[in-house]
Parts: C-alpha cells; sequence; structure tokens
C-alpha cells in the first residue's frame, strides 16, 4: 500500500511505517491499563526507563515478571540482549504475538519460585512483582534471582510501597500481598546482596527523598553474598 503524504513532508516517515509496518498494538496488560487509568501507563512506562538507565550496556538481561512485554522494548533499547519471563502463559503469548523484529526479546514462561533462570545474565529486573509474592515465599523469589546472574551481577526490584496501600483500588490490594516500607526492603535484599541502594517514586519522578511519603521503591543492588 502507497503511504499518503503528510502537509509537512518531515512527517511522511509516520505514514510510511504505518503503511509497510501496520500499527503497532497494546498487549493484554497495558490495553487495560490504556482503557482503564491511561495516566498510570505514564507511570508503569517511567519505571521501565529507569530500568533501562540503570542496566544500560549490559551483556544479558533478564525481567521477571514481564505480563504481556510492553514496556521491555525500553530496556532492550539500551542492552545488548534482553531474555523476559512470566508464569502466565496466556501473557507470553500475547507478548510473543506482537514482538517487533528489531526489538526481540527472547520471552518464555517460567516460575522464579521454582528455581533460576538457565542462562548468563549480568543483570536482571523485576517491577511490581514482590509485592505479589507471598511474604513466606520472597527469600526463595529473591534467592532465585541472585542465583540467575553472574558474581558481578546488578539487580533492580521495584514494588509499590506500604504506605501507598492506603490509596490502591481493590483490585491492586487484592493481589498485593507483601507491599513493604524502605528498611524492610532493604533489609530483605541486604541477605543476598552486600550492597542495595533504595529510591523513592512518585509518579513518574524517581528521587531519594522521604521514603514514607514514597508511593513506589526500586531496590539497586550488586555483589551477591
Amino acid at each position: 500500500m502507497k503511504a499518503e503524504k503528510t502537509v509537512e513532508p518531515q512527517y511522511e516517515v509516520c505514514t510510511e511505517v504505518q503503511a509497510t509496518q501496520g500499527f503497532a498494538r497494546f498487549g493484554l496488560m497495558s490495553n487495560f491499563v490504556w482503557h482503564d487509568d491511561p495516566k498510570r501507563l505514564l507511570f508503569v512506562l517511567s519505571r521501565y526507563k529507569f530500568a533501562a538507565k540503570m542496566l544500560a550496556g549490559r551483556e544479558h538481561v533478564l525481567e521477571i515478571g514481564c505480563a504481556d512485554a510492553f514496556g521491555t522494548r525500553v530496556v532492550r533499547q539500551e542492552v545488548k540482549q534482553l531474555t523476559a519471563i512470566d508464569f502466565d502463559p496466556l501473557f507470553v503469548r500475547d507478548a510473543l504475538e506482537k514482538m517487533d523484529g528489531r526489538w526481540s526479546v527472547d520471552v518464555r514462561v517460567h516460575d522464579m519460585l521454582a528455581g533460576p533462570v538457565p542462562g548468563k545474565f549480568d543483570g536482571a529486573y523485576s517491577l511490581d512483582v514482590l509485592e505479589h509474592i507471598p511474604k513466606e515465599n520472597e527469600e526463595q523469589f529473591v534467592a532465585n534471582i541472585a542465583g540467575s546472574i553472574s558474581e558481578h551481577g546488578v539487580v533492580l526490584i521495584g514494588t509499590p510501597s506500604l504506605q501507598s496501600q492506603l490509596y490502591a483500588s481493590p483490585a491492586s490490594k487484592a493481589g498485593h500481598v507483601n507491599c513493604k516500607g524502605g528498611p524492610e526492603l532493604k533489609q530483605l535484599m541486604g541477605r543476598f546482596f552486600h550492597n542495595t541502594f533504595i529510591f523513592s517514586m512518585n509518579d513518574e519522578v524517581v528521587h531519594t527523598g522521604f521514603q514514607p511519603m514514597a508511593h513506589y521503591l526500586f531496590a539497586l543492588c550488586c555483589h551477591k553474598r
């Protein structure tokens, strides 16, 4: 199909991509977010951008809990190779169906509670997953993440703060069984890493401000024990 011409010629690249590649689509999760609360998509992509910048230049990075992998491309843009896992086959299938060859990612089904992911990873990240892991399983979850990366690998964990749950929706609260404050998150990650750095996040802004007022927390970890 021949691309239409735009009034300003520099924008013809838009119609050319549409004509040759078609329109990209949301995934199952991102489609729901765009339908239900559009601004939340900005917050989610901002978390992925922070992960991308913290892991930039890594050889092979692992994402734990990718869901539909809509934001995964943001990290893929900054690293040489990326493997993404999720324990739900429905989300994995959806991610594979909309895969773009330019930003290829190895997406597979894997439950991180079942064991480490085979491979050689020098970085890993997990966004919005830890709060879904029952407290009695959290050490196994983090241990298997640590077991999936190299000796000098870097791990980034992102999770809603305990304090934010006062304002969470009923649907969020139903799945959020293990939210933490900053000190508790640092203590957990410190059992597996010599160095853990906690960042706060409100909306799309990452900062080092007062943790009890943060809606979201990141733990950046390195040097495995």
